[in-house]
């Protein structure tokens, strides 16, 4: 599950999404420079391989650990791009190219937004879409909709197995969720059970909402950390915190968990800033300015087992200790990470300072948090979950006793 929302104004386009999906599913943000390629050669995607072309762009992708595709991406031209799962009527073939595939395949092939649009649907039509998706159910499978976004304007492109529908967004706001939003194409390929269980509707308001009250990057980051009505998140039997765009597990039917964060600023002419988490839960995480042309060394490359080494894993000991209380947990932190992001906005820090800073703050917030902890004030079926996640990925033990 995925939330995504464009701001088109004069002189800038602003795109913000959360990726969702399973607790230990570690997402990596990594570059990838620009390449030539000989004739004849092919690229292995997740599942399937596919013609090469000549050259590819340079690229700053947010990728699941075990994935070729990426969740959301940039490239060195200045598009970017979202991936939002959604429900549909057409069959789901067991191969073909995922929805993660084919954004970083436009990111590595077009240099407009509008050509991204062409290169993804070009590519459905060829070879489809398919394949499992999911981390731990690999089988879970979906089609996908998209937001594409480069300086000037950005689109909505969704899909149903090889069928699309496309919207030209010229300037104003516009979100998208788990769900086909595109009228005459929603009302004839809609998966209706699916989608209402994912509560994208109630999380498309939000961020809708969000980013229209407050078109900024600061307007960005509240709806991407927003649990919805309340400060705190609230988990529903069925489906956790799935009603939020900071989505948290676990619910007893579906379960998903933000495992990243971006917000990409374009403008014509300028050097795109990407502002990414790298780090789970938006919530607990602080926004760190990245740019294509400036890689930085993360760590290894995370998987499902706890690395101290990694950023990803490192974050994660703040995360899972804070949500066991986050009333009382996250504001021992949060002012201090939101005047950092006021700073970097005033005046944006090279990549690998605003890095290493996020890193110190990182273990003084991890030390103050897990100083204060106390019991897992979440419903038991959220404890339970998350104890076999912990155990799964052999982080420390977090069980706490219950309030």
């Amino acid at each position: 599950m995925c939330d995504s929302v464009v701001v088109v104004a004069d002189g800038r386009v602003l795109l913000a999404m959360n990726s969702d999906r399973d607790c230990n599913e570690a997402q990596l943000l990594e570059w990838h420079p620009a390449r030539t390629h000989a004739p004849g050669v092919t690229v292995r995607c997740t599942w399937i391989e596919i013609p090469q072309v000549p050259e590819t762009q340079a690229i700053l992708i947010s990728r699941p650990f075990w994935m070729w595709g990426a969740e959301m991406g940039a490239n060195a031209a200045g598009v970017a791009i979202g991936n939002e799962a959604v429900f549909t009527t057409e069959p789901y073939a067991e191969t073909g190219l995922t929805g993660m595939d084919l954004v970083r395949l436009a990111l590595e092939r077009a240099a407009t937004a509008a050509e991204a649009v062409s290169v993804v649907t070009d590519l459905l039509e060829r070879h489809g879409q398919g394949g499992g998706c999911g981390h731990e159910r690999r089988s879970f499978t979906y089609h996908s909709s998209f937001l594409i976004a480069d300086p000037t304007e950005a689109w909505v492109l969704e899909t149903a197995g090889r069928k699309w529908a496309v919207e030209q967004v010229r300037a104003g706001t516009r979100s998208i969720s788990n769900g086909l939003t595109i009228p005459v194409f929603a009302a004839a390929h809609s998966d209706r059970v699916r989608t209402t269980v994912s509560a994208c509707r109630v999380r498309r308001e939000l961020t809708s909402r969000a980013a229209t009250r407050d078109p900024t990057i600061a307007g960005l980051f509240a709806a991407l950390r927003s649990h919805g009505d309340g400060r705190w998140p609230y988990y529903s039997p069925v489906n956790g915190g799935m009603a939020a765009p900071c989505m948290h597990a676990a619910g007893l039917v579906t379960a998903s968990q933000t495992t990243a964060s971006w917000v990409s600023d374009l403008r014509p002419g300028g050097d795109a800033i990407h502002w990414a988490t790298a780090t789970a839960a938006p919530c607990t995480s602080l926004f760190k300015p990245f740019r294509v042309t400036q890689p930085v060394s993360l760590g290894p490359p995370a998987t499902d087992r706890f690395d101290e080494r990694c950023l990803w894993w490192r974050h994660e000991r703040l995360h899972r200790v804070a949500l066991r209380d986050p009333a009382r947990a996250l504001p021992l932190f949060s002012g201090e990470r939101e005047e950092t992001e006021r700073e970097w906005w005033t005046e944006v820090p090279d990549t690998e300072s605003a890095v290493a800073r996020g890193d110190e703050l990182l273990e003084r917030w991890t030390a103050a948090v897990s100083a204060a902890a106390r019991a897992d004030v979440r419903p038991a079926w959220v404890r339970h979950h998350w104890r076999v996640r912990d155990r799964r990925a052999g982080i420390w033990p977090m069980e706490v006793e219950a309030a």
